[in-house]
């Protein structure tokens, strides 16, 4: 099926959020909504989930679902993927947002926490997807975001799990993009800066949230709304010939720590 719209157009279209309840993922599911797609959020919360999708029916002239899952548990990554095609049909956009960073030592790192993150920031995007990819090669169109992190190319003290899950992000996408570009599919990552949701909020102090913001550019932390614009290029036809990419939003923090 060719599409017609104009560029940034997303009528028609579905896209699976992961992480999707709040902070970055509600921020790019707010924008495909504000453009015409059908949205299927998930996280681990569903009471969050439930309230994300109230906020963003509001409005909407396509379908809001959620389903709560864990992604760390493989089980769960493969019931969203169906779940996600029983409900809505199709899912052309899939962002790959969920994730989480714990600053800790890297002699201090067990097997378990390893295992853990791997499973969080970088495998269960790996398997949705493998699940998801096969029905967008049958419609000739599909995009996938990997969200990677400024980590994923430099890193500061406390970050081996993050960094090493994030760079890892960056190898699938390109991969992913010699993969399935022949069949309409493109495959990228945005590498998000310090932005201020709740994942910072609640591991820094006052004084590194600070430290974060002097080493900016523009000397403060990103709004959430502000990954939309990356997201909406990078989800429509606007981003078409973008694949296998990274775009870094990040207000210049990258310039000053490489």
């Amino acid at each position: 099926m060719k599409y017609t719209g104009t560029p940034f157009d997303l009528t028609g279209r579905v896209a699976l959020i992961t992480g999707g309840s709040k902070g970055l993922g509600l921020a790019m599911a707010r924008i495909f909504v504000e453009a015409g797609a059908g949205v299927f959020l998930c996280s681990r919360h569903a009471a969050e989930l439930e309230t994300a999708a109230a906020s963003l029916r509001e409005g909407a002239s396509a379908p809001i679902e959620w389903m709560e899952a864990d992604m760390t548990d493989r089980a769960q990554v493969r019931q969203l993927a169906a779940a996600a095609m029983e409900r809505m049909g199709r899912v052309d956009i899939l962002v790959n947002n969920a994730g989480a960073n714990v600053p800790q030592p890297i002699e201090e790192v067990t097997d378990e926490t390893w295992d853990e993150f791997l499973e969080l920031n970088l495998s269960s995007a790996m398997r949705l997807t493998r699940a998801l990819a096969p029905q967008m090669k049958e419609r000739g169109w599909g995009r996938i975001i990997h969200i990677t992190s400024i980590l994923g190319f430099t890193s500061i003290p406390g970050r081996s799990t993050y960094s090493a899950s994030k760079a890892g992000l960056l190898g699938l996408a390109r991969a992913g993009a010699l993969d399935l570009g022949t069949s309409g599919i493109t495959v990228n990552c945005i590498a998000p800066g310090p932005f201020l949701t709740d994942l910072p909020g609640r591991v820094l102090s006052q004084e590194a949230k600070d430290r974060f913001a002097a080493r900016t550019a523009v000397n403060r932390w990103g709004r959430p709304e502000e990954i939309s614009g990356a997201a909406l290029l990078l989800a429509s036809d606007a981003g078409s010939y973008i694949t296998g990419s990274t775009l870094v939003v990040d207000g210049g923090a990258l310039t000053r720590m490489l």
